[in-house]
């Protein structure tokens, strides 16, 4: 039988003091876990330099883990580059549009600035249409020793970029690769990712080796390296996009990198960074959270002193705000329907474009099309008649593809609706007065979000902006909002 115990008042006492004694050694482990926590923070502190993968940094020659990538016609400029490297950031040249002789005469320019101690890239923009562009393009890298390029709007490997990557493999003695030729390709779907995160194809590196454009020795090294170095993911931006969204595309393309890692046994580690939106510290505060190893700019750099467009553009891109772009047919893929993020205030291009689409889709020739509509683009589209524009496209189009459009009707309207796209273009890098509305300006929202983050500061003109104070200035100010961010995440009540 159970019995019942009586608590003496002495029993109650030593009971009261126990508890009296738990309590205040809870407290002291709780404040002694707030001051471990704060000296941790202390010694931890994140700083503009320590942001990214050190490997990066350190394969790059960089201090920050931060790139501004290219944009055509020369719009990322040959000075943009140099100032980028100069304060230990890498720099893309924008090659896309540009004959060989401007390309030629720009890496000249910034080898000269920066010598062997800076990075520097160059863009090699992915040609369906005229492959040997491509051809050429790499032609003059593996001639100047162009070490670090930018592979952007590829939908699949080609021989021209196996090429680069296999030009200067070596292998070590202790069995390694030595790569030479790096590739940073700029991906916004997982397929494309996880083509450049394979070794190339060995369709492609036989017919080059039947070719003589690469050895056996070269071959061979190939099938142990992937075609990429980095990993660029590439959100909703300007110019070509598929709208990507960076916190479903970022996860994906990490776990995708880390299967192929484990699946080819790679020595190294592909490094994973992010591009599109990125315009404000919090934003490349959450693409370092969500796991980027470095970070790359686009549509804010457009809007600065060292960017290669005319100053009616930039006045424009400076009132914007993150509403102000919109999609419109990409003119290098017309055909396809690949899209570009473009300006949509102020102009009508995107709407003409977009127009121009959809008559190519519903009709099989010009003279399919009714007569308001072709006087309506004639008239105040193109301010040129049809046969005008097409005697101007049989001068740059190569002749096989002129052939290809003679026999073809629908093919000979595509030919002739691109030309608006280049017309467009020239319009806006020349600030042809008169012709705003026409003006195509790639761009996308993260501009109208700088806009807003630097309203009221020196840098809302555009004349106070340059490329590698507003590199520094993004990385500090990422930093603080980390450490901030950190510290409100770690308090405890």
């Amino acid at each position: 039988m159970r019995q019942l115990h009586i608590i003496t008042d002495d029993e109650n006492g030593f009971m009261q003091e126990r508890k009296q004694l738990q309590e205040e050694v809870s407290s002291r482990t709780i404040n002694s876990v707030v001051v471990n926590n704060a000296e941790k923070q202390t010694q931890t502190i994140i700083t503009a330099s320590s942001l990214g993968d050190k490997e990066f940094k350190r394969d790059y020659k960089l201090k920050y883990a931060y790139a501004t990538g290219s944009m055509y016609k020369g719009i990322s400029s040959k000075e943009m580059v140099v100032k980028m490297g100069k304060v230990r950031m890498l720099g893309f040249f924008g090659t896309g549009g540009l004959e060989i002789p401007q390309i030629e005469e720009s890496i000249q320019y910034i080898q000269n600035e920066l010598g062997d101690e800076h990075a520097y890239g160059m863009n090699l923009l992915f040609n369906p249409i005229d492959s040997k562009k491509e051809e050429k393009a790499v032609d003059l890298f593996l001639k100047y020793h162009v070490r670090t390029i930018e592979a952007s709007a590829y939908m699949a490997i080609t021989p021209p970029l196996v090429r680069y990557r296999a030009s200067g493999l070596e292998r070590n003695g202790n069995g390694s690769i030595s790569i030479a030729n790096r590739v940073i390709a700029k991906v916004s779907r997982p397929e494309v990712a996880e083509a450049f995160l394979s070794p190339a194809s060995e369709r492609i590196v036989e017919k080059l080796m039947q070719e003589n454009k690469i050895t056996k020795e070269q071959a061979r090294m190939l099938r142990d390296i992937p075609m990429a170095d980095d990993i660029c993911v590439e959100a909703d931006s300007g110019g070509h996009t598929d709208g990507g969204v960076a916190y479903a595309l970022m996860p994906a393309i990490i776990k995708l990198r880390n299967e192929m890692m484990e699946k080819y046994q790679y020595s190294k580690k592909v490094r994973v960074g992010a591009a599109g939106g990125i315009g404000t510290p919090e934003a490349a505060a959450a693409a370092f959270i969500l796991g980027a190893d470095f970070i790359l700019t686009g549509s804010i750099n457009q809007c600065t002193v060292e960017a290669g467009t005319s100053d009616e553009v930039k006045n424009m891109l400076q009132e914007i705000n993150i509403q102000d772009t919109e999609y419109a047919p990409a003119g290098d893929m017309f055909e396809i329907g690949a899209k570009v993020q473009v300006l949509k205030k102020g102009v009508f291009f995107p709407a003409r474009a977009n127009k121009l689409y959809d008559l190519y889709r519903q009709y099989n020739s010009l003279d399919e099309i009714d007569e308001k509509s072709k006087k309506m683009i004639q008239e105040k589209y193109f301010k040129r008649t049809f046969d005008e524009i097409y005697k101007e496209v049989k001068l740059y189009y190569p002749p096989e593809e002129i052939e290809k459009a003679e026999r073809n009707p629908k093919q000979k309207m595509a030919f002739i609706f691109r030309w608006y796209f280049g017309y467009s273009t020239h319009l806006a890098l020349s600030g042809s007065p008169g012709h705003e509305v026409d003006y195509q300006i790639q761009c996308g929202p993260a501009l109208g979000a700088f806009n807003q983050w630097v309203k009221g500061t020196p840098m809302e003109h555009w004349k106070n902006r340059y490329v590698d104070e507003i590199g520094v200035m993004l990385m500090e100010k990422t930093a603080n909002l980390l450490n901030e961010r950190f510290q409100t995440l770690t308090q405890i009540d």
